[in-house]
Formats: structure tokens, C-alpha cells, sequence
């Protein structure tokens, strides 16, 4: 008879690897009653040694949520605080650690990164090709929110989720043109995060499925300097001879700019431009329940990042996940 697993002692008591895990190496965040169950089918399935003794407890496990922006959005606030109160249920404490929004030379990984001082790591909004290469090169348990189009999934060394764009946009932007709006734009940096490069392939999607070409003119996908948005959106919607018959944002963040821009400018009358957008943040007040956009469940997300990373703990062998989490659309206004 083959040696019984974690998996088959996890069935047989009807929790899950995590809470059998926990159990048998003493963790916290297990009931006494639990923990008596599953020593006692341990016991009789003969799986594995018995449990440490109380002088042997290992300590606390501490994760920490890795952001590079601290005057982070309401959006990632809501993230952070549902994976704070996942942790919390398991005995699991939370630190943040803050990084800078670009690589320069000399920086290194804060000491709160290394091994011993944090058990694994989360990490949030950072958007830069070498810091994302020094969080893969640690040797930690990691779950990524999103990644850089340059740093494909095989280099991040750990999990990777991500928010399904792509066919929300498509069906946006398909909604658009079947309303006879032809002459449609693309806003956002779809450099800056693989997310906004799907979305933009979804806008491109839309075309192809009706054998139209997007006017490149209309659309500004290139870099935007973090502080200055609106002024470089401003610049290009500007520089337009006649302003698009829509706008496809690649963020709610996008579309509240390109909105105060329209109503600022007086270039466009109200209703005649259709502003779309990504995330449903509640934080922007011209856009917010106004446009169409995409619905994104931070609660679930975030209770899903840290049951993510406790896995990654605990079988840090398994191999590499990436994974779309499924998104909702929101039809608003002229779109509805």
C-alpha cells in the first residue's frame, strides 16, 4: 500500500492541505478540535511523524505585501485589506513593503525581503522590468498581481494572476462599432502593464472581427509619465483635428482625466463622445456609475492572492500558476 499523502489525510478529515499543514507542524489558526482530528487520523492512516513539541513551535508566519506607490489608489487599498483579513483567519500577519517606481543604480531589495525576516511576499502595482527581476530572484514563496508585457510568466518565479481584459474589451469595443462609432481611440500605456496590453489587443480584436482598421491617430498608447496624465493626454487630444466618436480607456484612472479634459476643452458636446473604462473605481467622481467600464471584485481578489500565496508556502515545489480571474461588464449610458 502506497505511503498516504497530505491530500488523501486532508479527504479523510474533510479540510483542506493548508489546515492539515498547519495541524501537524503546530501553526496557529487551527481550532483544538481540528487539530485533535487530524493528529488522530494522521495517526491512523500512519502518515508521516508525529507533531513538534510546544518548544519546537516555529514562529508566526509574517507575508508581506510588496506596493511601489504608497498613495496607492482606493482600488489596491480594497486589495490590500481583504488579503490582510484572509491572513488574519490562518494566524498570518501582514507587513507592507514599499519600493520606488523605477530601478536606479545601487538600489537592493529592502531587508524586510530577505529570507527569515518574511516567510513570502505578494506583490502589487509594481510595474518595472529589473525590480520585477530582483522579486523573482528571491528564493520566497511569491504570487504577482500582473507583470510587465517584457517579463513573461517563466521569469517571475512564483504565481501570477492576472484580470481578464481581453474579451471585455472586445465586447466594448464591439458594442461601440455596432452603433455605427467608427472612428474609435485607445487610451493607455500598454508598455506599462500586461493588463492594458490586452485590453488593447481586445480593442484590436473588435476591429478585426468586423474586418475594420482602428485610425493608429486616434489612440495614444504610448508611455505616461506617472504625475503628469492629464497633461500629456490633454497634448494629444489637443493636437486632433476632430476628436474621436469614442474612447476606450484602458482604466477608469484613464477615463477620468480624458473626461475633465472634455468637459474643460469645450471641444465636444455632452453625450457626443462615448467614454468607456476598466476597474469600477468608485474614487472618481465624473466617471464613477456614469460609464461603461469593466467590475472588478477586489474582496474576492484579494482573498484569492492570499490563499495563493499560503499554498506557494506550503508547497513551494509545485510548479508556477498563472491565471485569468474572471471580470464583470458593466453596460452604462449610451451602451446600456
Amino acid at each position: 500500500m502506497s505511503k498516504p499523502t497530505m491530500q488523501n489525510l486532508a479527504d479523510a478529515v474533510g479540510v483542506s492541505r493548508i489546515t492539515v499543514w498547519k495541524a501537524l507542524s503546530g501553526r496557529p489558526g487551527v481550532s483544538d478540535e481540528v487539530r485533535r482530528s487530524v493528529q488522530q487520523k494522521a495517526a491512523e492512516l500512519g502518515y508521516g511523524s508525529p507533531p513538534p513539541p510546544p518548544s519546537s513551535v516555529p514562529r508566526e508566519q509574517t507575508f508581506s505585501v510588496v506596493v511601489s506607490r504608497p498613495e496607492s489608489s482606493v482600488f489596491w487599498m480594497q486589495i490590500i485589506h481583504h488579503i490582510a483579513k484572509e491572513l488574519a483567519r490562518s494566524g498570518i500577519s501582514l507587513m507592507y513593503t514599499y519600493m520606488p517606481t523605477a530601478w536606479h543604480e545601487g538600489y537592493a531589495l529592502p531587508a524586510s525581503l530577505s529570507p527569515g525576516s518574511v516567510d513570502g511576499f505578494i506583490v502589487l502595482n509594481v510595474y518595472n522590468e529589473r525590480l520585477l527581476g530582483m522579486l523573482s530572484a528571491s528564493p520566497l514563496p511569491k504570487v504577482f498581481l500582473d507583470t510587465v508585457p517584457e517579463m513573461q510568466p517563466s521569469r517571475l518565479g512564483g504565481d501570477l494572476v492576472l484580470l481578464e481584459g481581453r474579451t471585455r474589451t472586445r465586447a466594448i469595443t464591439g458594442r461601440l462599432l455596432a452603433g455605427e462609432r467608427r472612428r474609435l481611440g485607445f487610451i493607455g500605456d500598454v508598455g506599462y502593464a500586461q493588463t492594458n496590453l490586452d485590453r488593447y489587443e481586445g480593442f484590436l480584436d473588435a476591429h478585426r472581427a468586423l474586418s475594420l482598421a482602428p485610425d493608429p491617430s486616434l489612440s495614444l498608447t504610448g508611455p505616461l509619465t506617472i504625475g503628469s496624465h492629464y497633461e500629456q493626454i490633454s497634448r494629444f487630444l489637443d493636437r486632433l483635428p476632430a476628436l474621436p466618436d469614442g474612447i476606450v480607456c484602458a482604466s477608469d484612472f484613464i477615463a477620468h482625466f480624458v473626461s475633465r479634459y472634455l468637459s474643460e476643452s469645450g471641444r465636444a458636446a455632452p453625450d457626443s463622445i462615448i467614454l468607456t473604462g476598466f476597474d469600477d473605481n468608485p474614487e472618481y467622481a465624473n466617471v464613477a456609475q456614469r460609464i461603461t467600464t469593466v467590475h472588478v471584485d477586489t474582496s474576492s481578489l484579494g482573498r484569492l492572492l492570499a490563499r495563493k500565496l499560503m499554498f506557494r508556502a506550503d508547497c513551494p515545489e509545485a510548479p508556477p500558476e498563472v491565471s485569468y480571474i474572471a471580470t464583470e461588464l458593466l453596460f452604462r449610458g449610451p451602451l446600456a
